[in-house]
């Protein structure tokens, strides 16, 4: 309840108080305390926890009016009961404490105030700035795994299947096949938010080399935009064979295999360049383990 952010308006006549930061006195006996509430009643009328309450004695934000010397407990005079509020209504505004501090003993200063007020609203607009970065984020990647989920199948079959065309950012390269990640990285830095489906590589080459391979990392995008050393361009539509495998990369030779031999019985011609769909793999940060890496394998045939 204490921190619900009331739909009460404050003017800023009432975020200035008299009441000194830090103090509060000792009575020398309980009949001085006529008038004032107990720790607990203050704590019904104001919102705010018997324990925030404390916390706010230490901090020296809202001192009690007196303590009794006996018994340790704290009294609070009716004056104190607007400035309690003020503090549930900026902290409902998530103000730090340290702020709401400097704020109620401003000395009556608007424009001090004014510019609080602006300051702290820019924080929170860059911080949902931040946020909607993460949620955007947070989507992407339980999109990946579910899209991973859905096309893993019982078992590795052989399909024939007929792939959309799709707008493509992609990096062309030579060299070994483990520096696709430099491509990847590169296009992830330069679209992120427009990215739009898996990373995936195609092949250029008829067969496997390991220092000079021709392969180009690509991955769907919303958008076409301008970027050094990135081609953006359509994909075209086509038919192919796959078969989506599940494990590590450097495994992927029985798989190929399968597609291949299946391909040759029915008699197919293929055409360049082949696809490997990486449906589920390492992520920027987490790794993995490579023995849950899914890969779509596609053969693409003429018709």
């Amino acid at each position: 309840m204490e921190f619900q952010l009331s739909a009460t308006y404050y003017p800023l006549s009432a975020f200035s108080f008299e009441s000194p930061l830090t103090g509060g006195f000792t009575l020398p006996g309980m009949s001085d305390t006529r008038g004032m509430f107990s720790i607990g009643e203050f704590s019904r009328i104001t919102g705010i926890t018997v324990k925030s309450l404390r916390f706010y004695h230490e901090q020296g934000l809202l001192i009690p009016s007196a303590i009794d010397p006996q018994s340790g407990y704290r009294y609070y005079a009716e004056s104190l009961i607007e400035r309690a509020r003020v503090i549930v209504y900026l902290r409902g505004l998530e103000f730090p404490l340290e702020e709401i501090g400097r704020i109620l003993n401003s000395s009556a200063d608007d424009g001090r105030i004014l510019d609080a007020m602006e300051r702290h609203k820019s924080e929170i607009e860059q911080r949902i700035r931040k946020l909607r970065g993460v949620a955007r984020s947070l989507e992407q990647f339980i999109s990946t795994e579910r899209q991973s989920r859905v096309m893993m199948p019982n078992d590795d079959q052989v399909q024939e299947k007929d792939l959309a065309p799709m707008l493509i950012a992609g990096v062309r390269m030579k060299g070994r096949y483990a520096d696709c990640g430099k491509g990847f990285a590169k296009i992830g830095r330069s679209f992120g938010r427009h990215i739009s489906g898996s990373a995936m590589l195609l092949h250029y080459d008829t067969e496997y080399k390991e220092d000079d391979a021709d392969f180009e990392a690509c991955m769907p995008v919303k958008q076409a935009k301008n970027v050094d050393g990135i081609a953006v361009r359509d994909l075209l539509a086509t038919k192919c064979v796959a078969l989506i495998y599940k494990g590590p990369y450097d495994q992927l030779g029985p798989s190929y295999e399968k597609v291949l031999k299946y391909v040759k019985q029915k008699g197919y011609t293929i055409t360049s360049p082949t696809r490997e769909v990486y449906i589920k793999g390492p992520g920027m940060i987490f790794k993995g383990n490579p023995k849950n890496y899914v890969t779509e394998i596609q053969i693409p045939i003429a018709t």
